[in-house]
């Protein structure tokens, strides 16, 4: 089940635009297990290991904050990948973390 759910993850975040974020949550919640963001985190420190390229960068927790960062490479290295695509961060923050919010519930169809 388990490897299921992560590929599941793995398909919603590769579907987030560019210049957009989302949280962990909000995936969740979307494959209908609203319960099991702490396993979408999971998902996202073993998607550096998948040969399809996720972007989890774009994935932060809900209120906005690089929770994930320390599963880069380098601990800065979530971070400038945000901000090659022109999304700004101070403090570990996503600045406008509302409006370039992304929720799969209301951009996706199951």
């Amino acid at each position: 089940m388990e490897k299921d759910f992560f590929e599941m993850v793995y398909q919603v975040v590769r579907l987030i635009p560019r210049g957009r974020v989302t949280s962990y949550g909000a995936i969740a919640k979307y494959l209908g297990s609203a319960k099991s963001s702490r396993v979408v985190g999971y998902a996202m420190n073993n998607s550096h290991q998948q040969t399809i390229h996720v972007p989890a960068q774009r994935v932060v927790n809900r209120n906005g904050l690089l929770t994930g960062k320390i599963h880069f490479s380098t601990t800065t290295a979530m971070q400038e990948l945000l901000e090659q695509e022109g999304i700004k961060i101070k403090d570990d923050k996503v600045l406008e973390f509302e409006k370039l919010f992304w929720d799969p519930s209301m951009e996706l169809i199951l």
